[in-house]
């Protein structure tokens, strides 16, 4: 699964990296080093005329949900069933967006306990993990904007630490991913693979990071 990750960069990184309009209105942001479920996180979509970035909520509440509660439930989407599960299929199809971050976390089970770690690009730029999201109406008319972060298979790093791993797209697939128009939802889906292990690092860090009210540099710093 894909449960916490960070994204520590200014906007005005944010901004050059997506090739974001700066005459759009954009979300207040700083570094953020704990981002954990239910919180909103940064997001970009395409509106048919290009990239935006906005929030989505982190928990994917479909829109014909009976109440909000299930988003918690539905923080990660399986690459491999997108197309079986009612809760993804019309988003897959329709709603997809990018969730930037320049590094996530996972636990490893070990004999005393669970070791968690971060792992990253070694180049340490941003990345795109792959998202769905959807749009929920309550009973007063307010919409609530959710999302979800597709999970793989690991790659030979992740293996060792965690059997699932966030879908990290290739840069030159980003706008095909979120791009509106008559994609074929099986041929997106073979951009769902892990990313490759020699690409990127893991490093242990301390337990700061096992409570989502630390959000800090210290969740970041390597454990000894």
């Amino acid at each position: 699964m894909c449960g916490r990750f960070t994204l520590v960069v200014s906007m005005e990184e944010l901004m050059l990296r997506y090739e974001l309009d700066p005459g759009n209105s954009v979300p207040y942001h700083r570094p953020q080093y704990n981002i954990a479920p239910t919180q909103m996180v940064l997001s970009i979509i395409h509106d048919g005329k290009g990239l935006r970035l906005g929030e989505l909520k982190w928990g994917l509440v479909p829109s014909w949900a009976k109440d909000e509660s299930m988003g918690s439930r539905m923080i990660n989407a399986r690459s491999e069933t997108l197309l079986d599960k009612p809760a993804y299929r019309l988003p897959f199809e329709r709603k997809r967006c990018l969730i930037p971050a320049d590094g996530f976390y996972e636990w490893q089970r070990t004999g005393s306990g669970k070791q968690p770690y971060r792992i990253k690009l070694k180049s340490s730029e941003l990345f795109s993990m792959a998202g769905l999201y959807d749009i929920w109406v309550r009973e007063d008319g307010s919409k609530v904007a959710t999302c979800t972060v597709i999970t793989t298979r690991p790659n030979a790093l992740m293996e060792p630490i965690h059997d699932r791993m966030p879908v990290i797209l290739r840069r030159e697939d980003e706008l095909r991913w979120v791009r509106r128009g008559a994609e074929d939802p099986k041929e997106l889906q073979q951009l769902l693979i892990p990313y490759p292990a020699e690409d990127m690092e893991a490093y242990p860090v301390n337990s700061t990071v096992n409570s989502v009210r630390n959000d800090s540099p210290l969740c970041i710093e390597k454990s000894s």
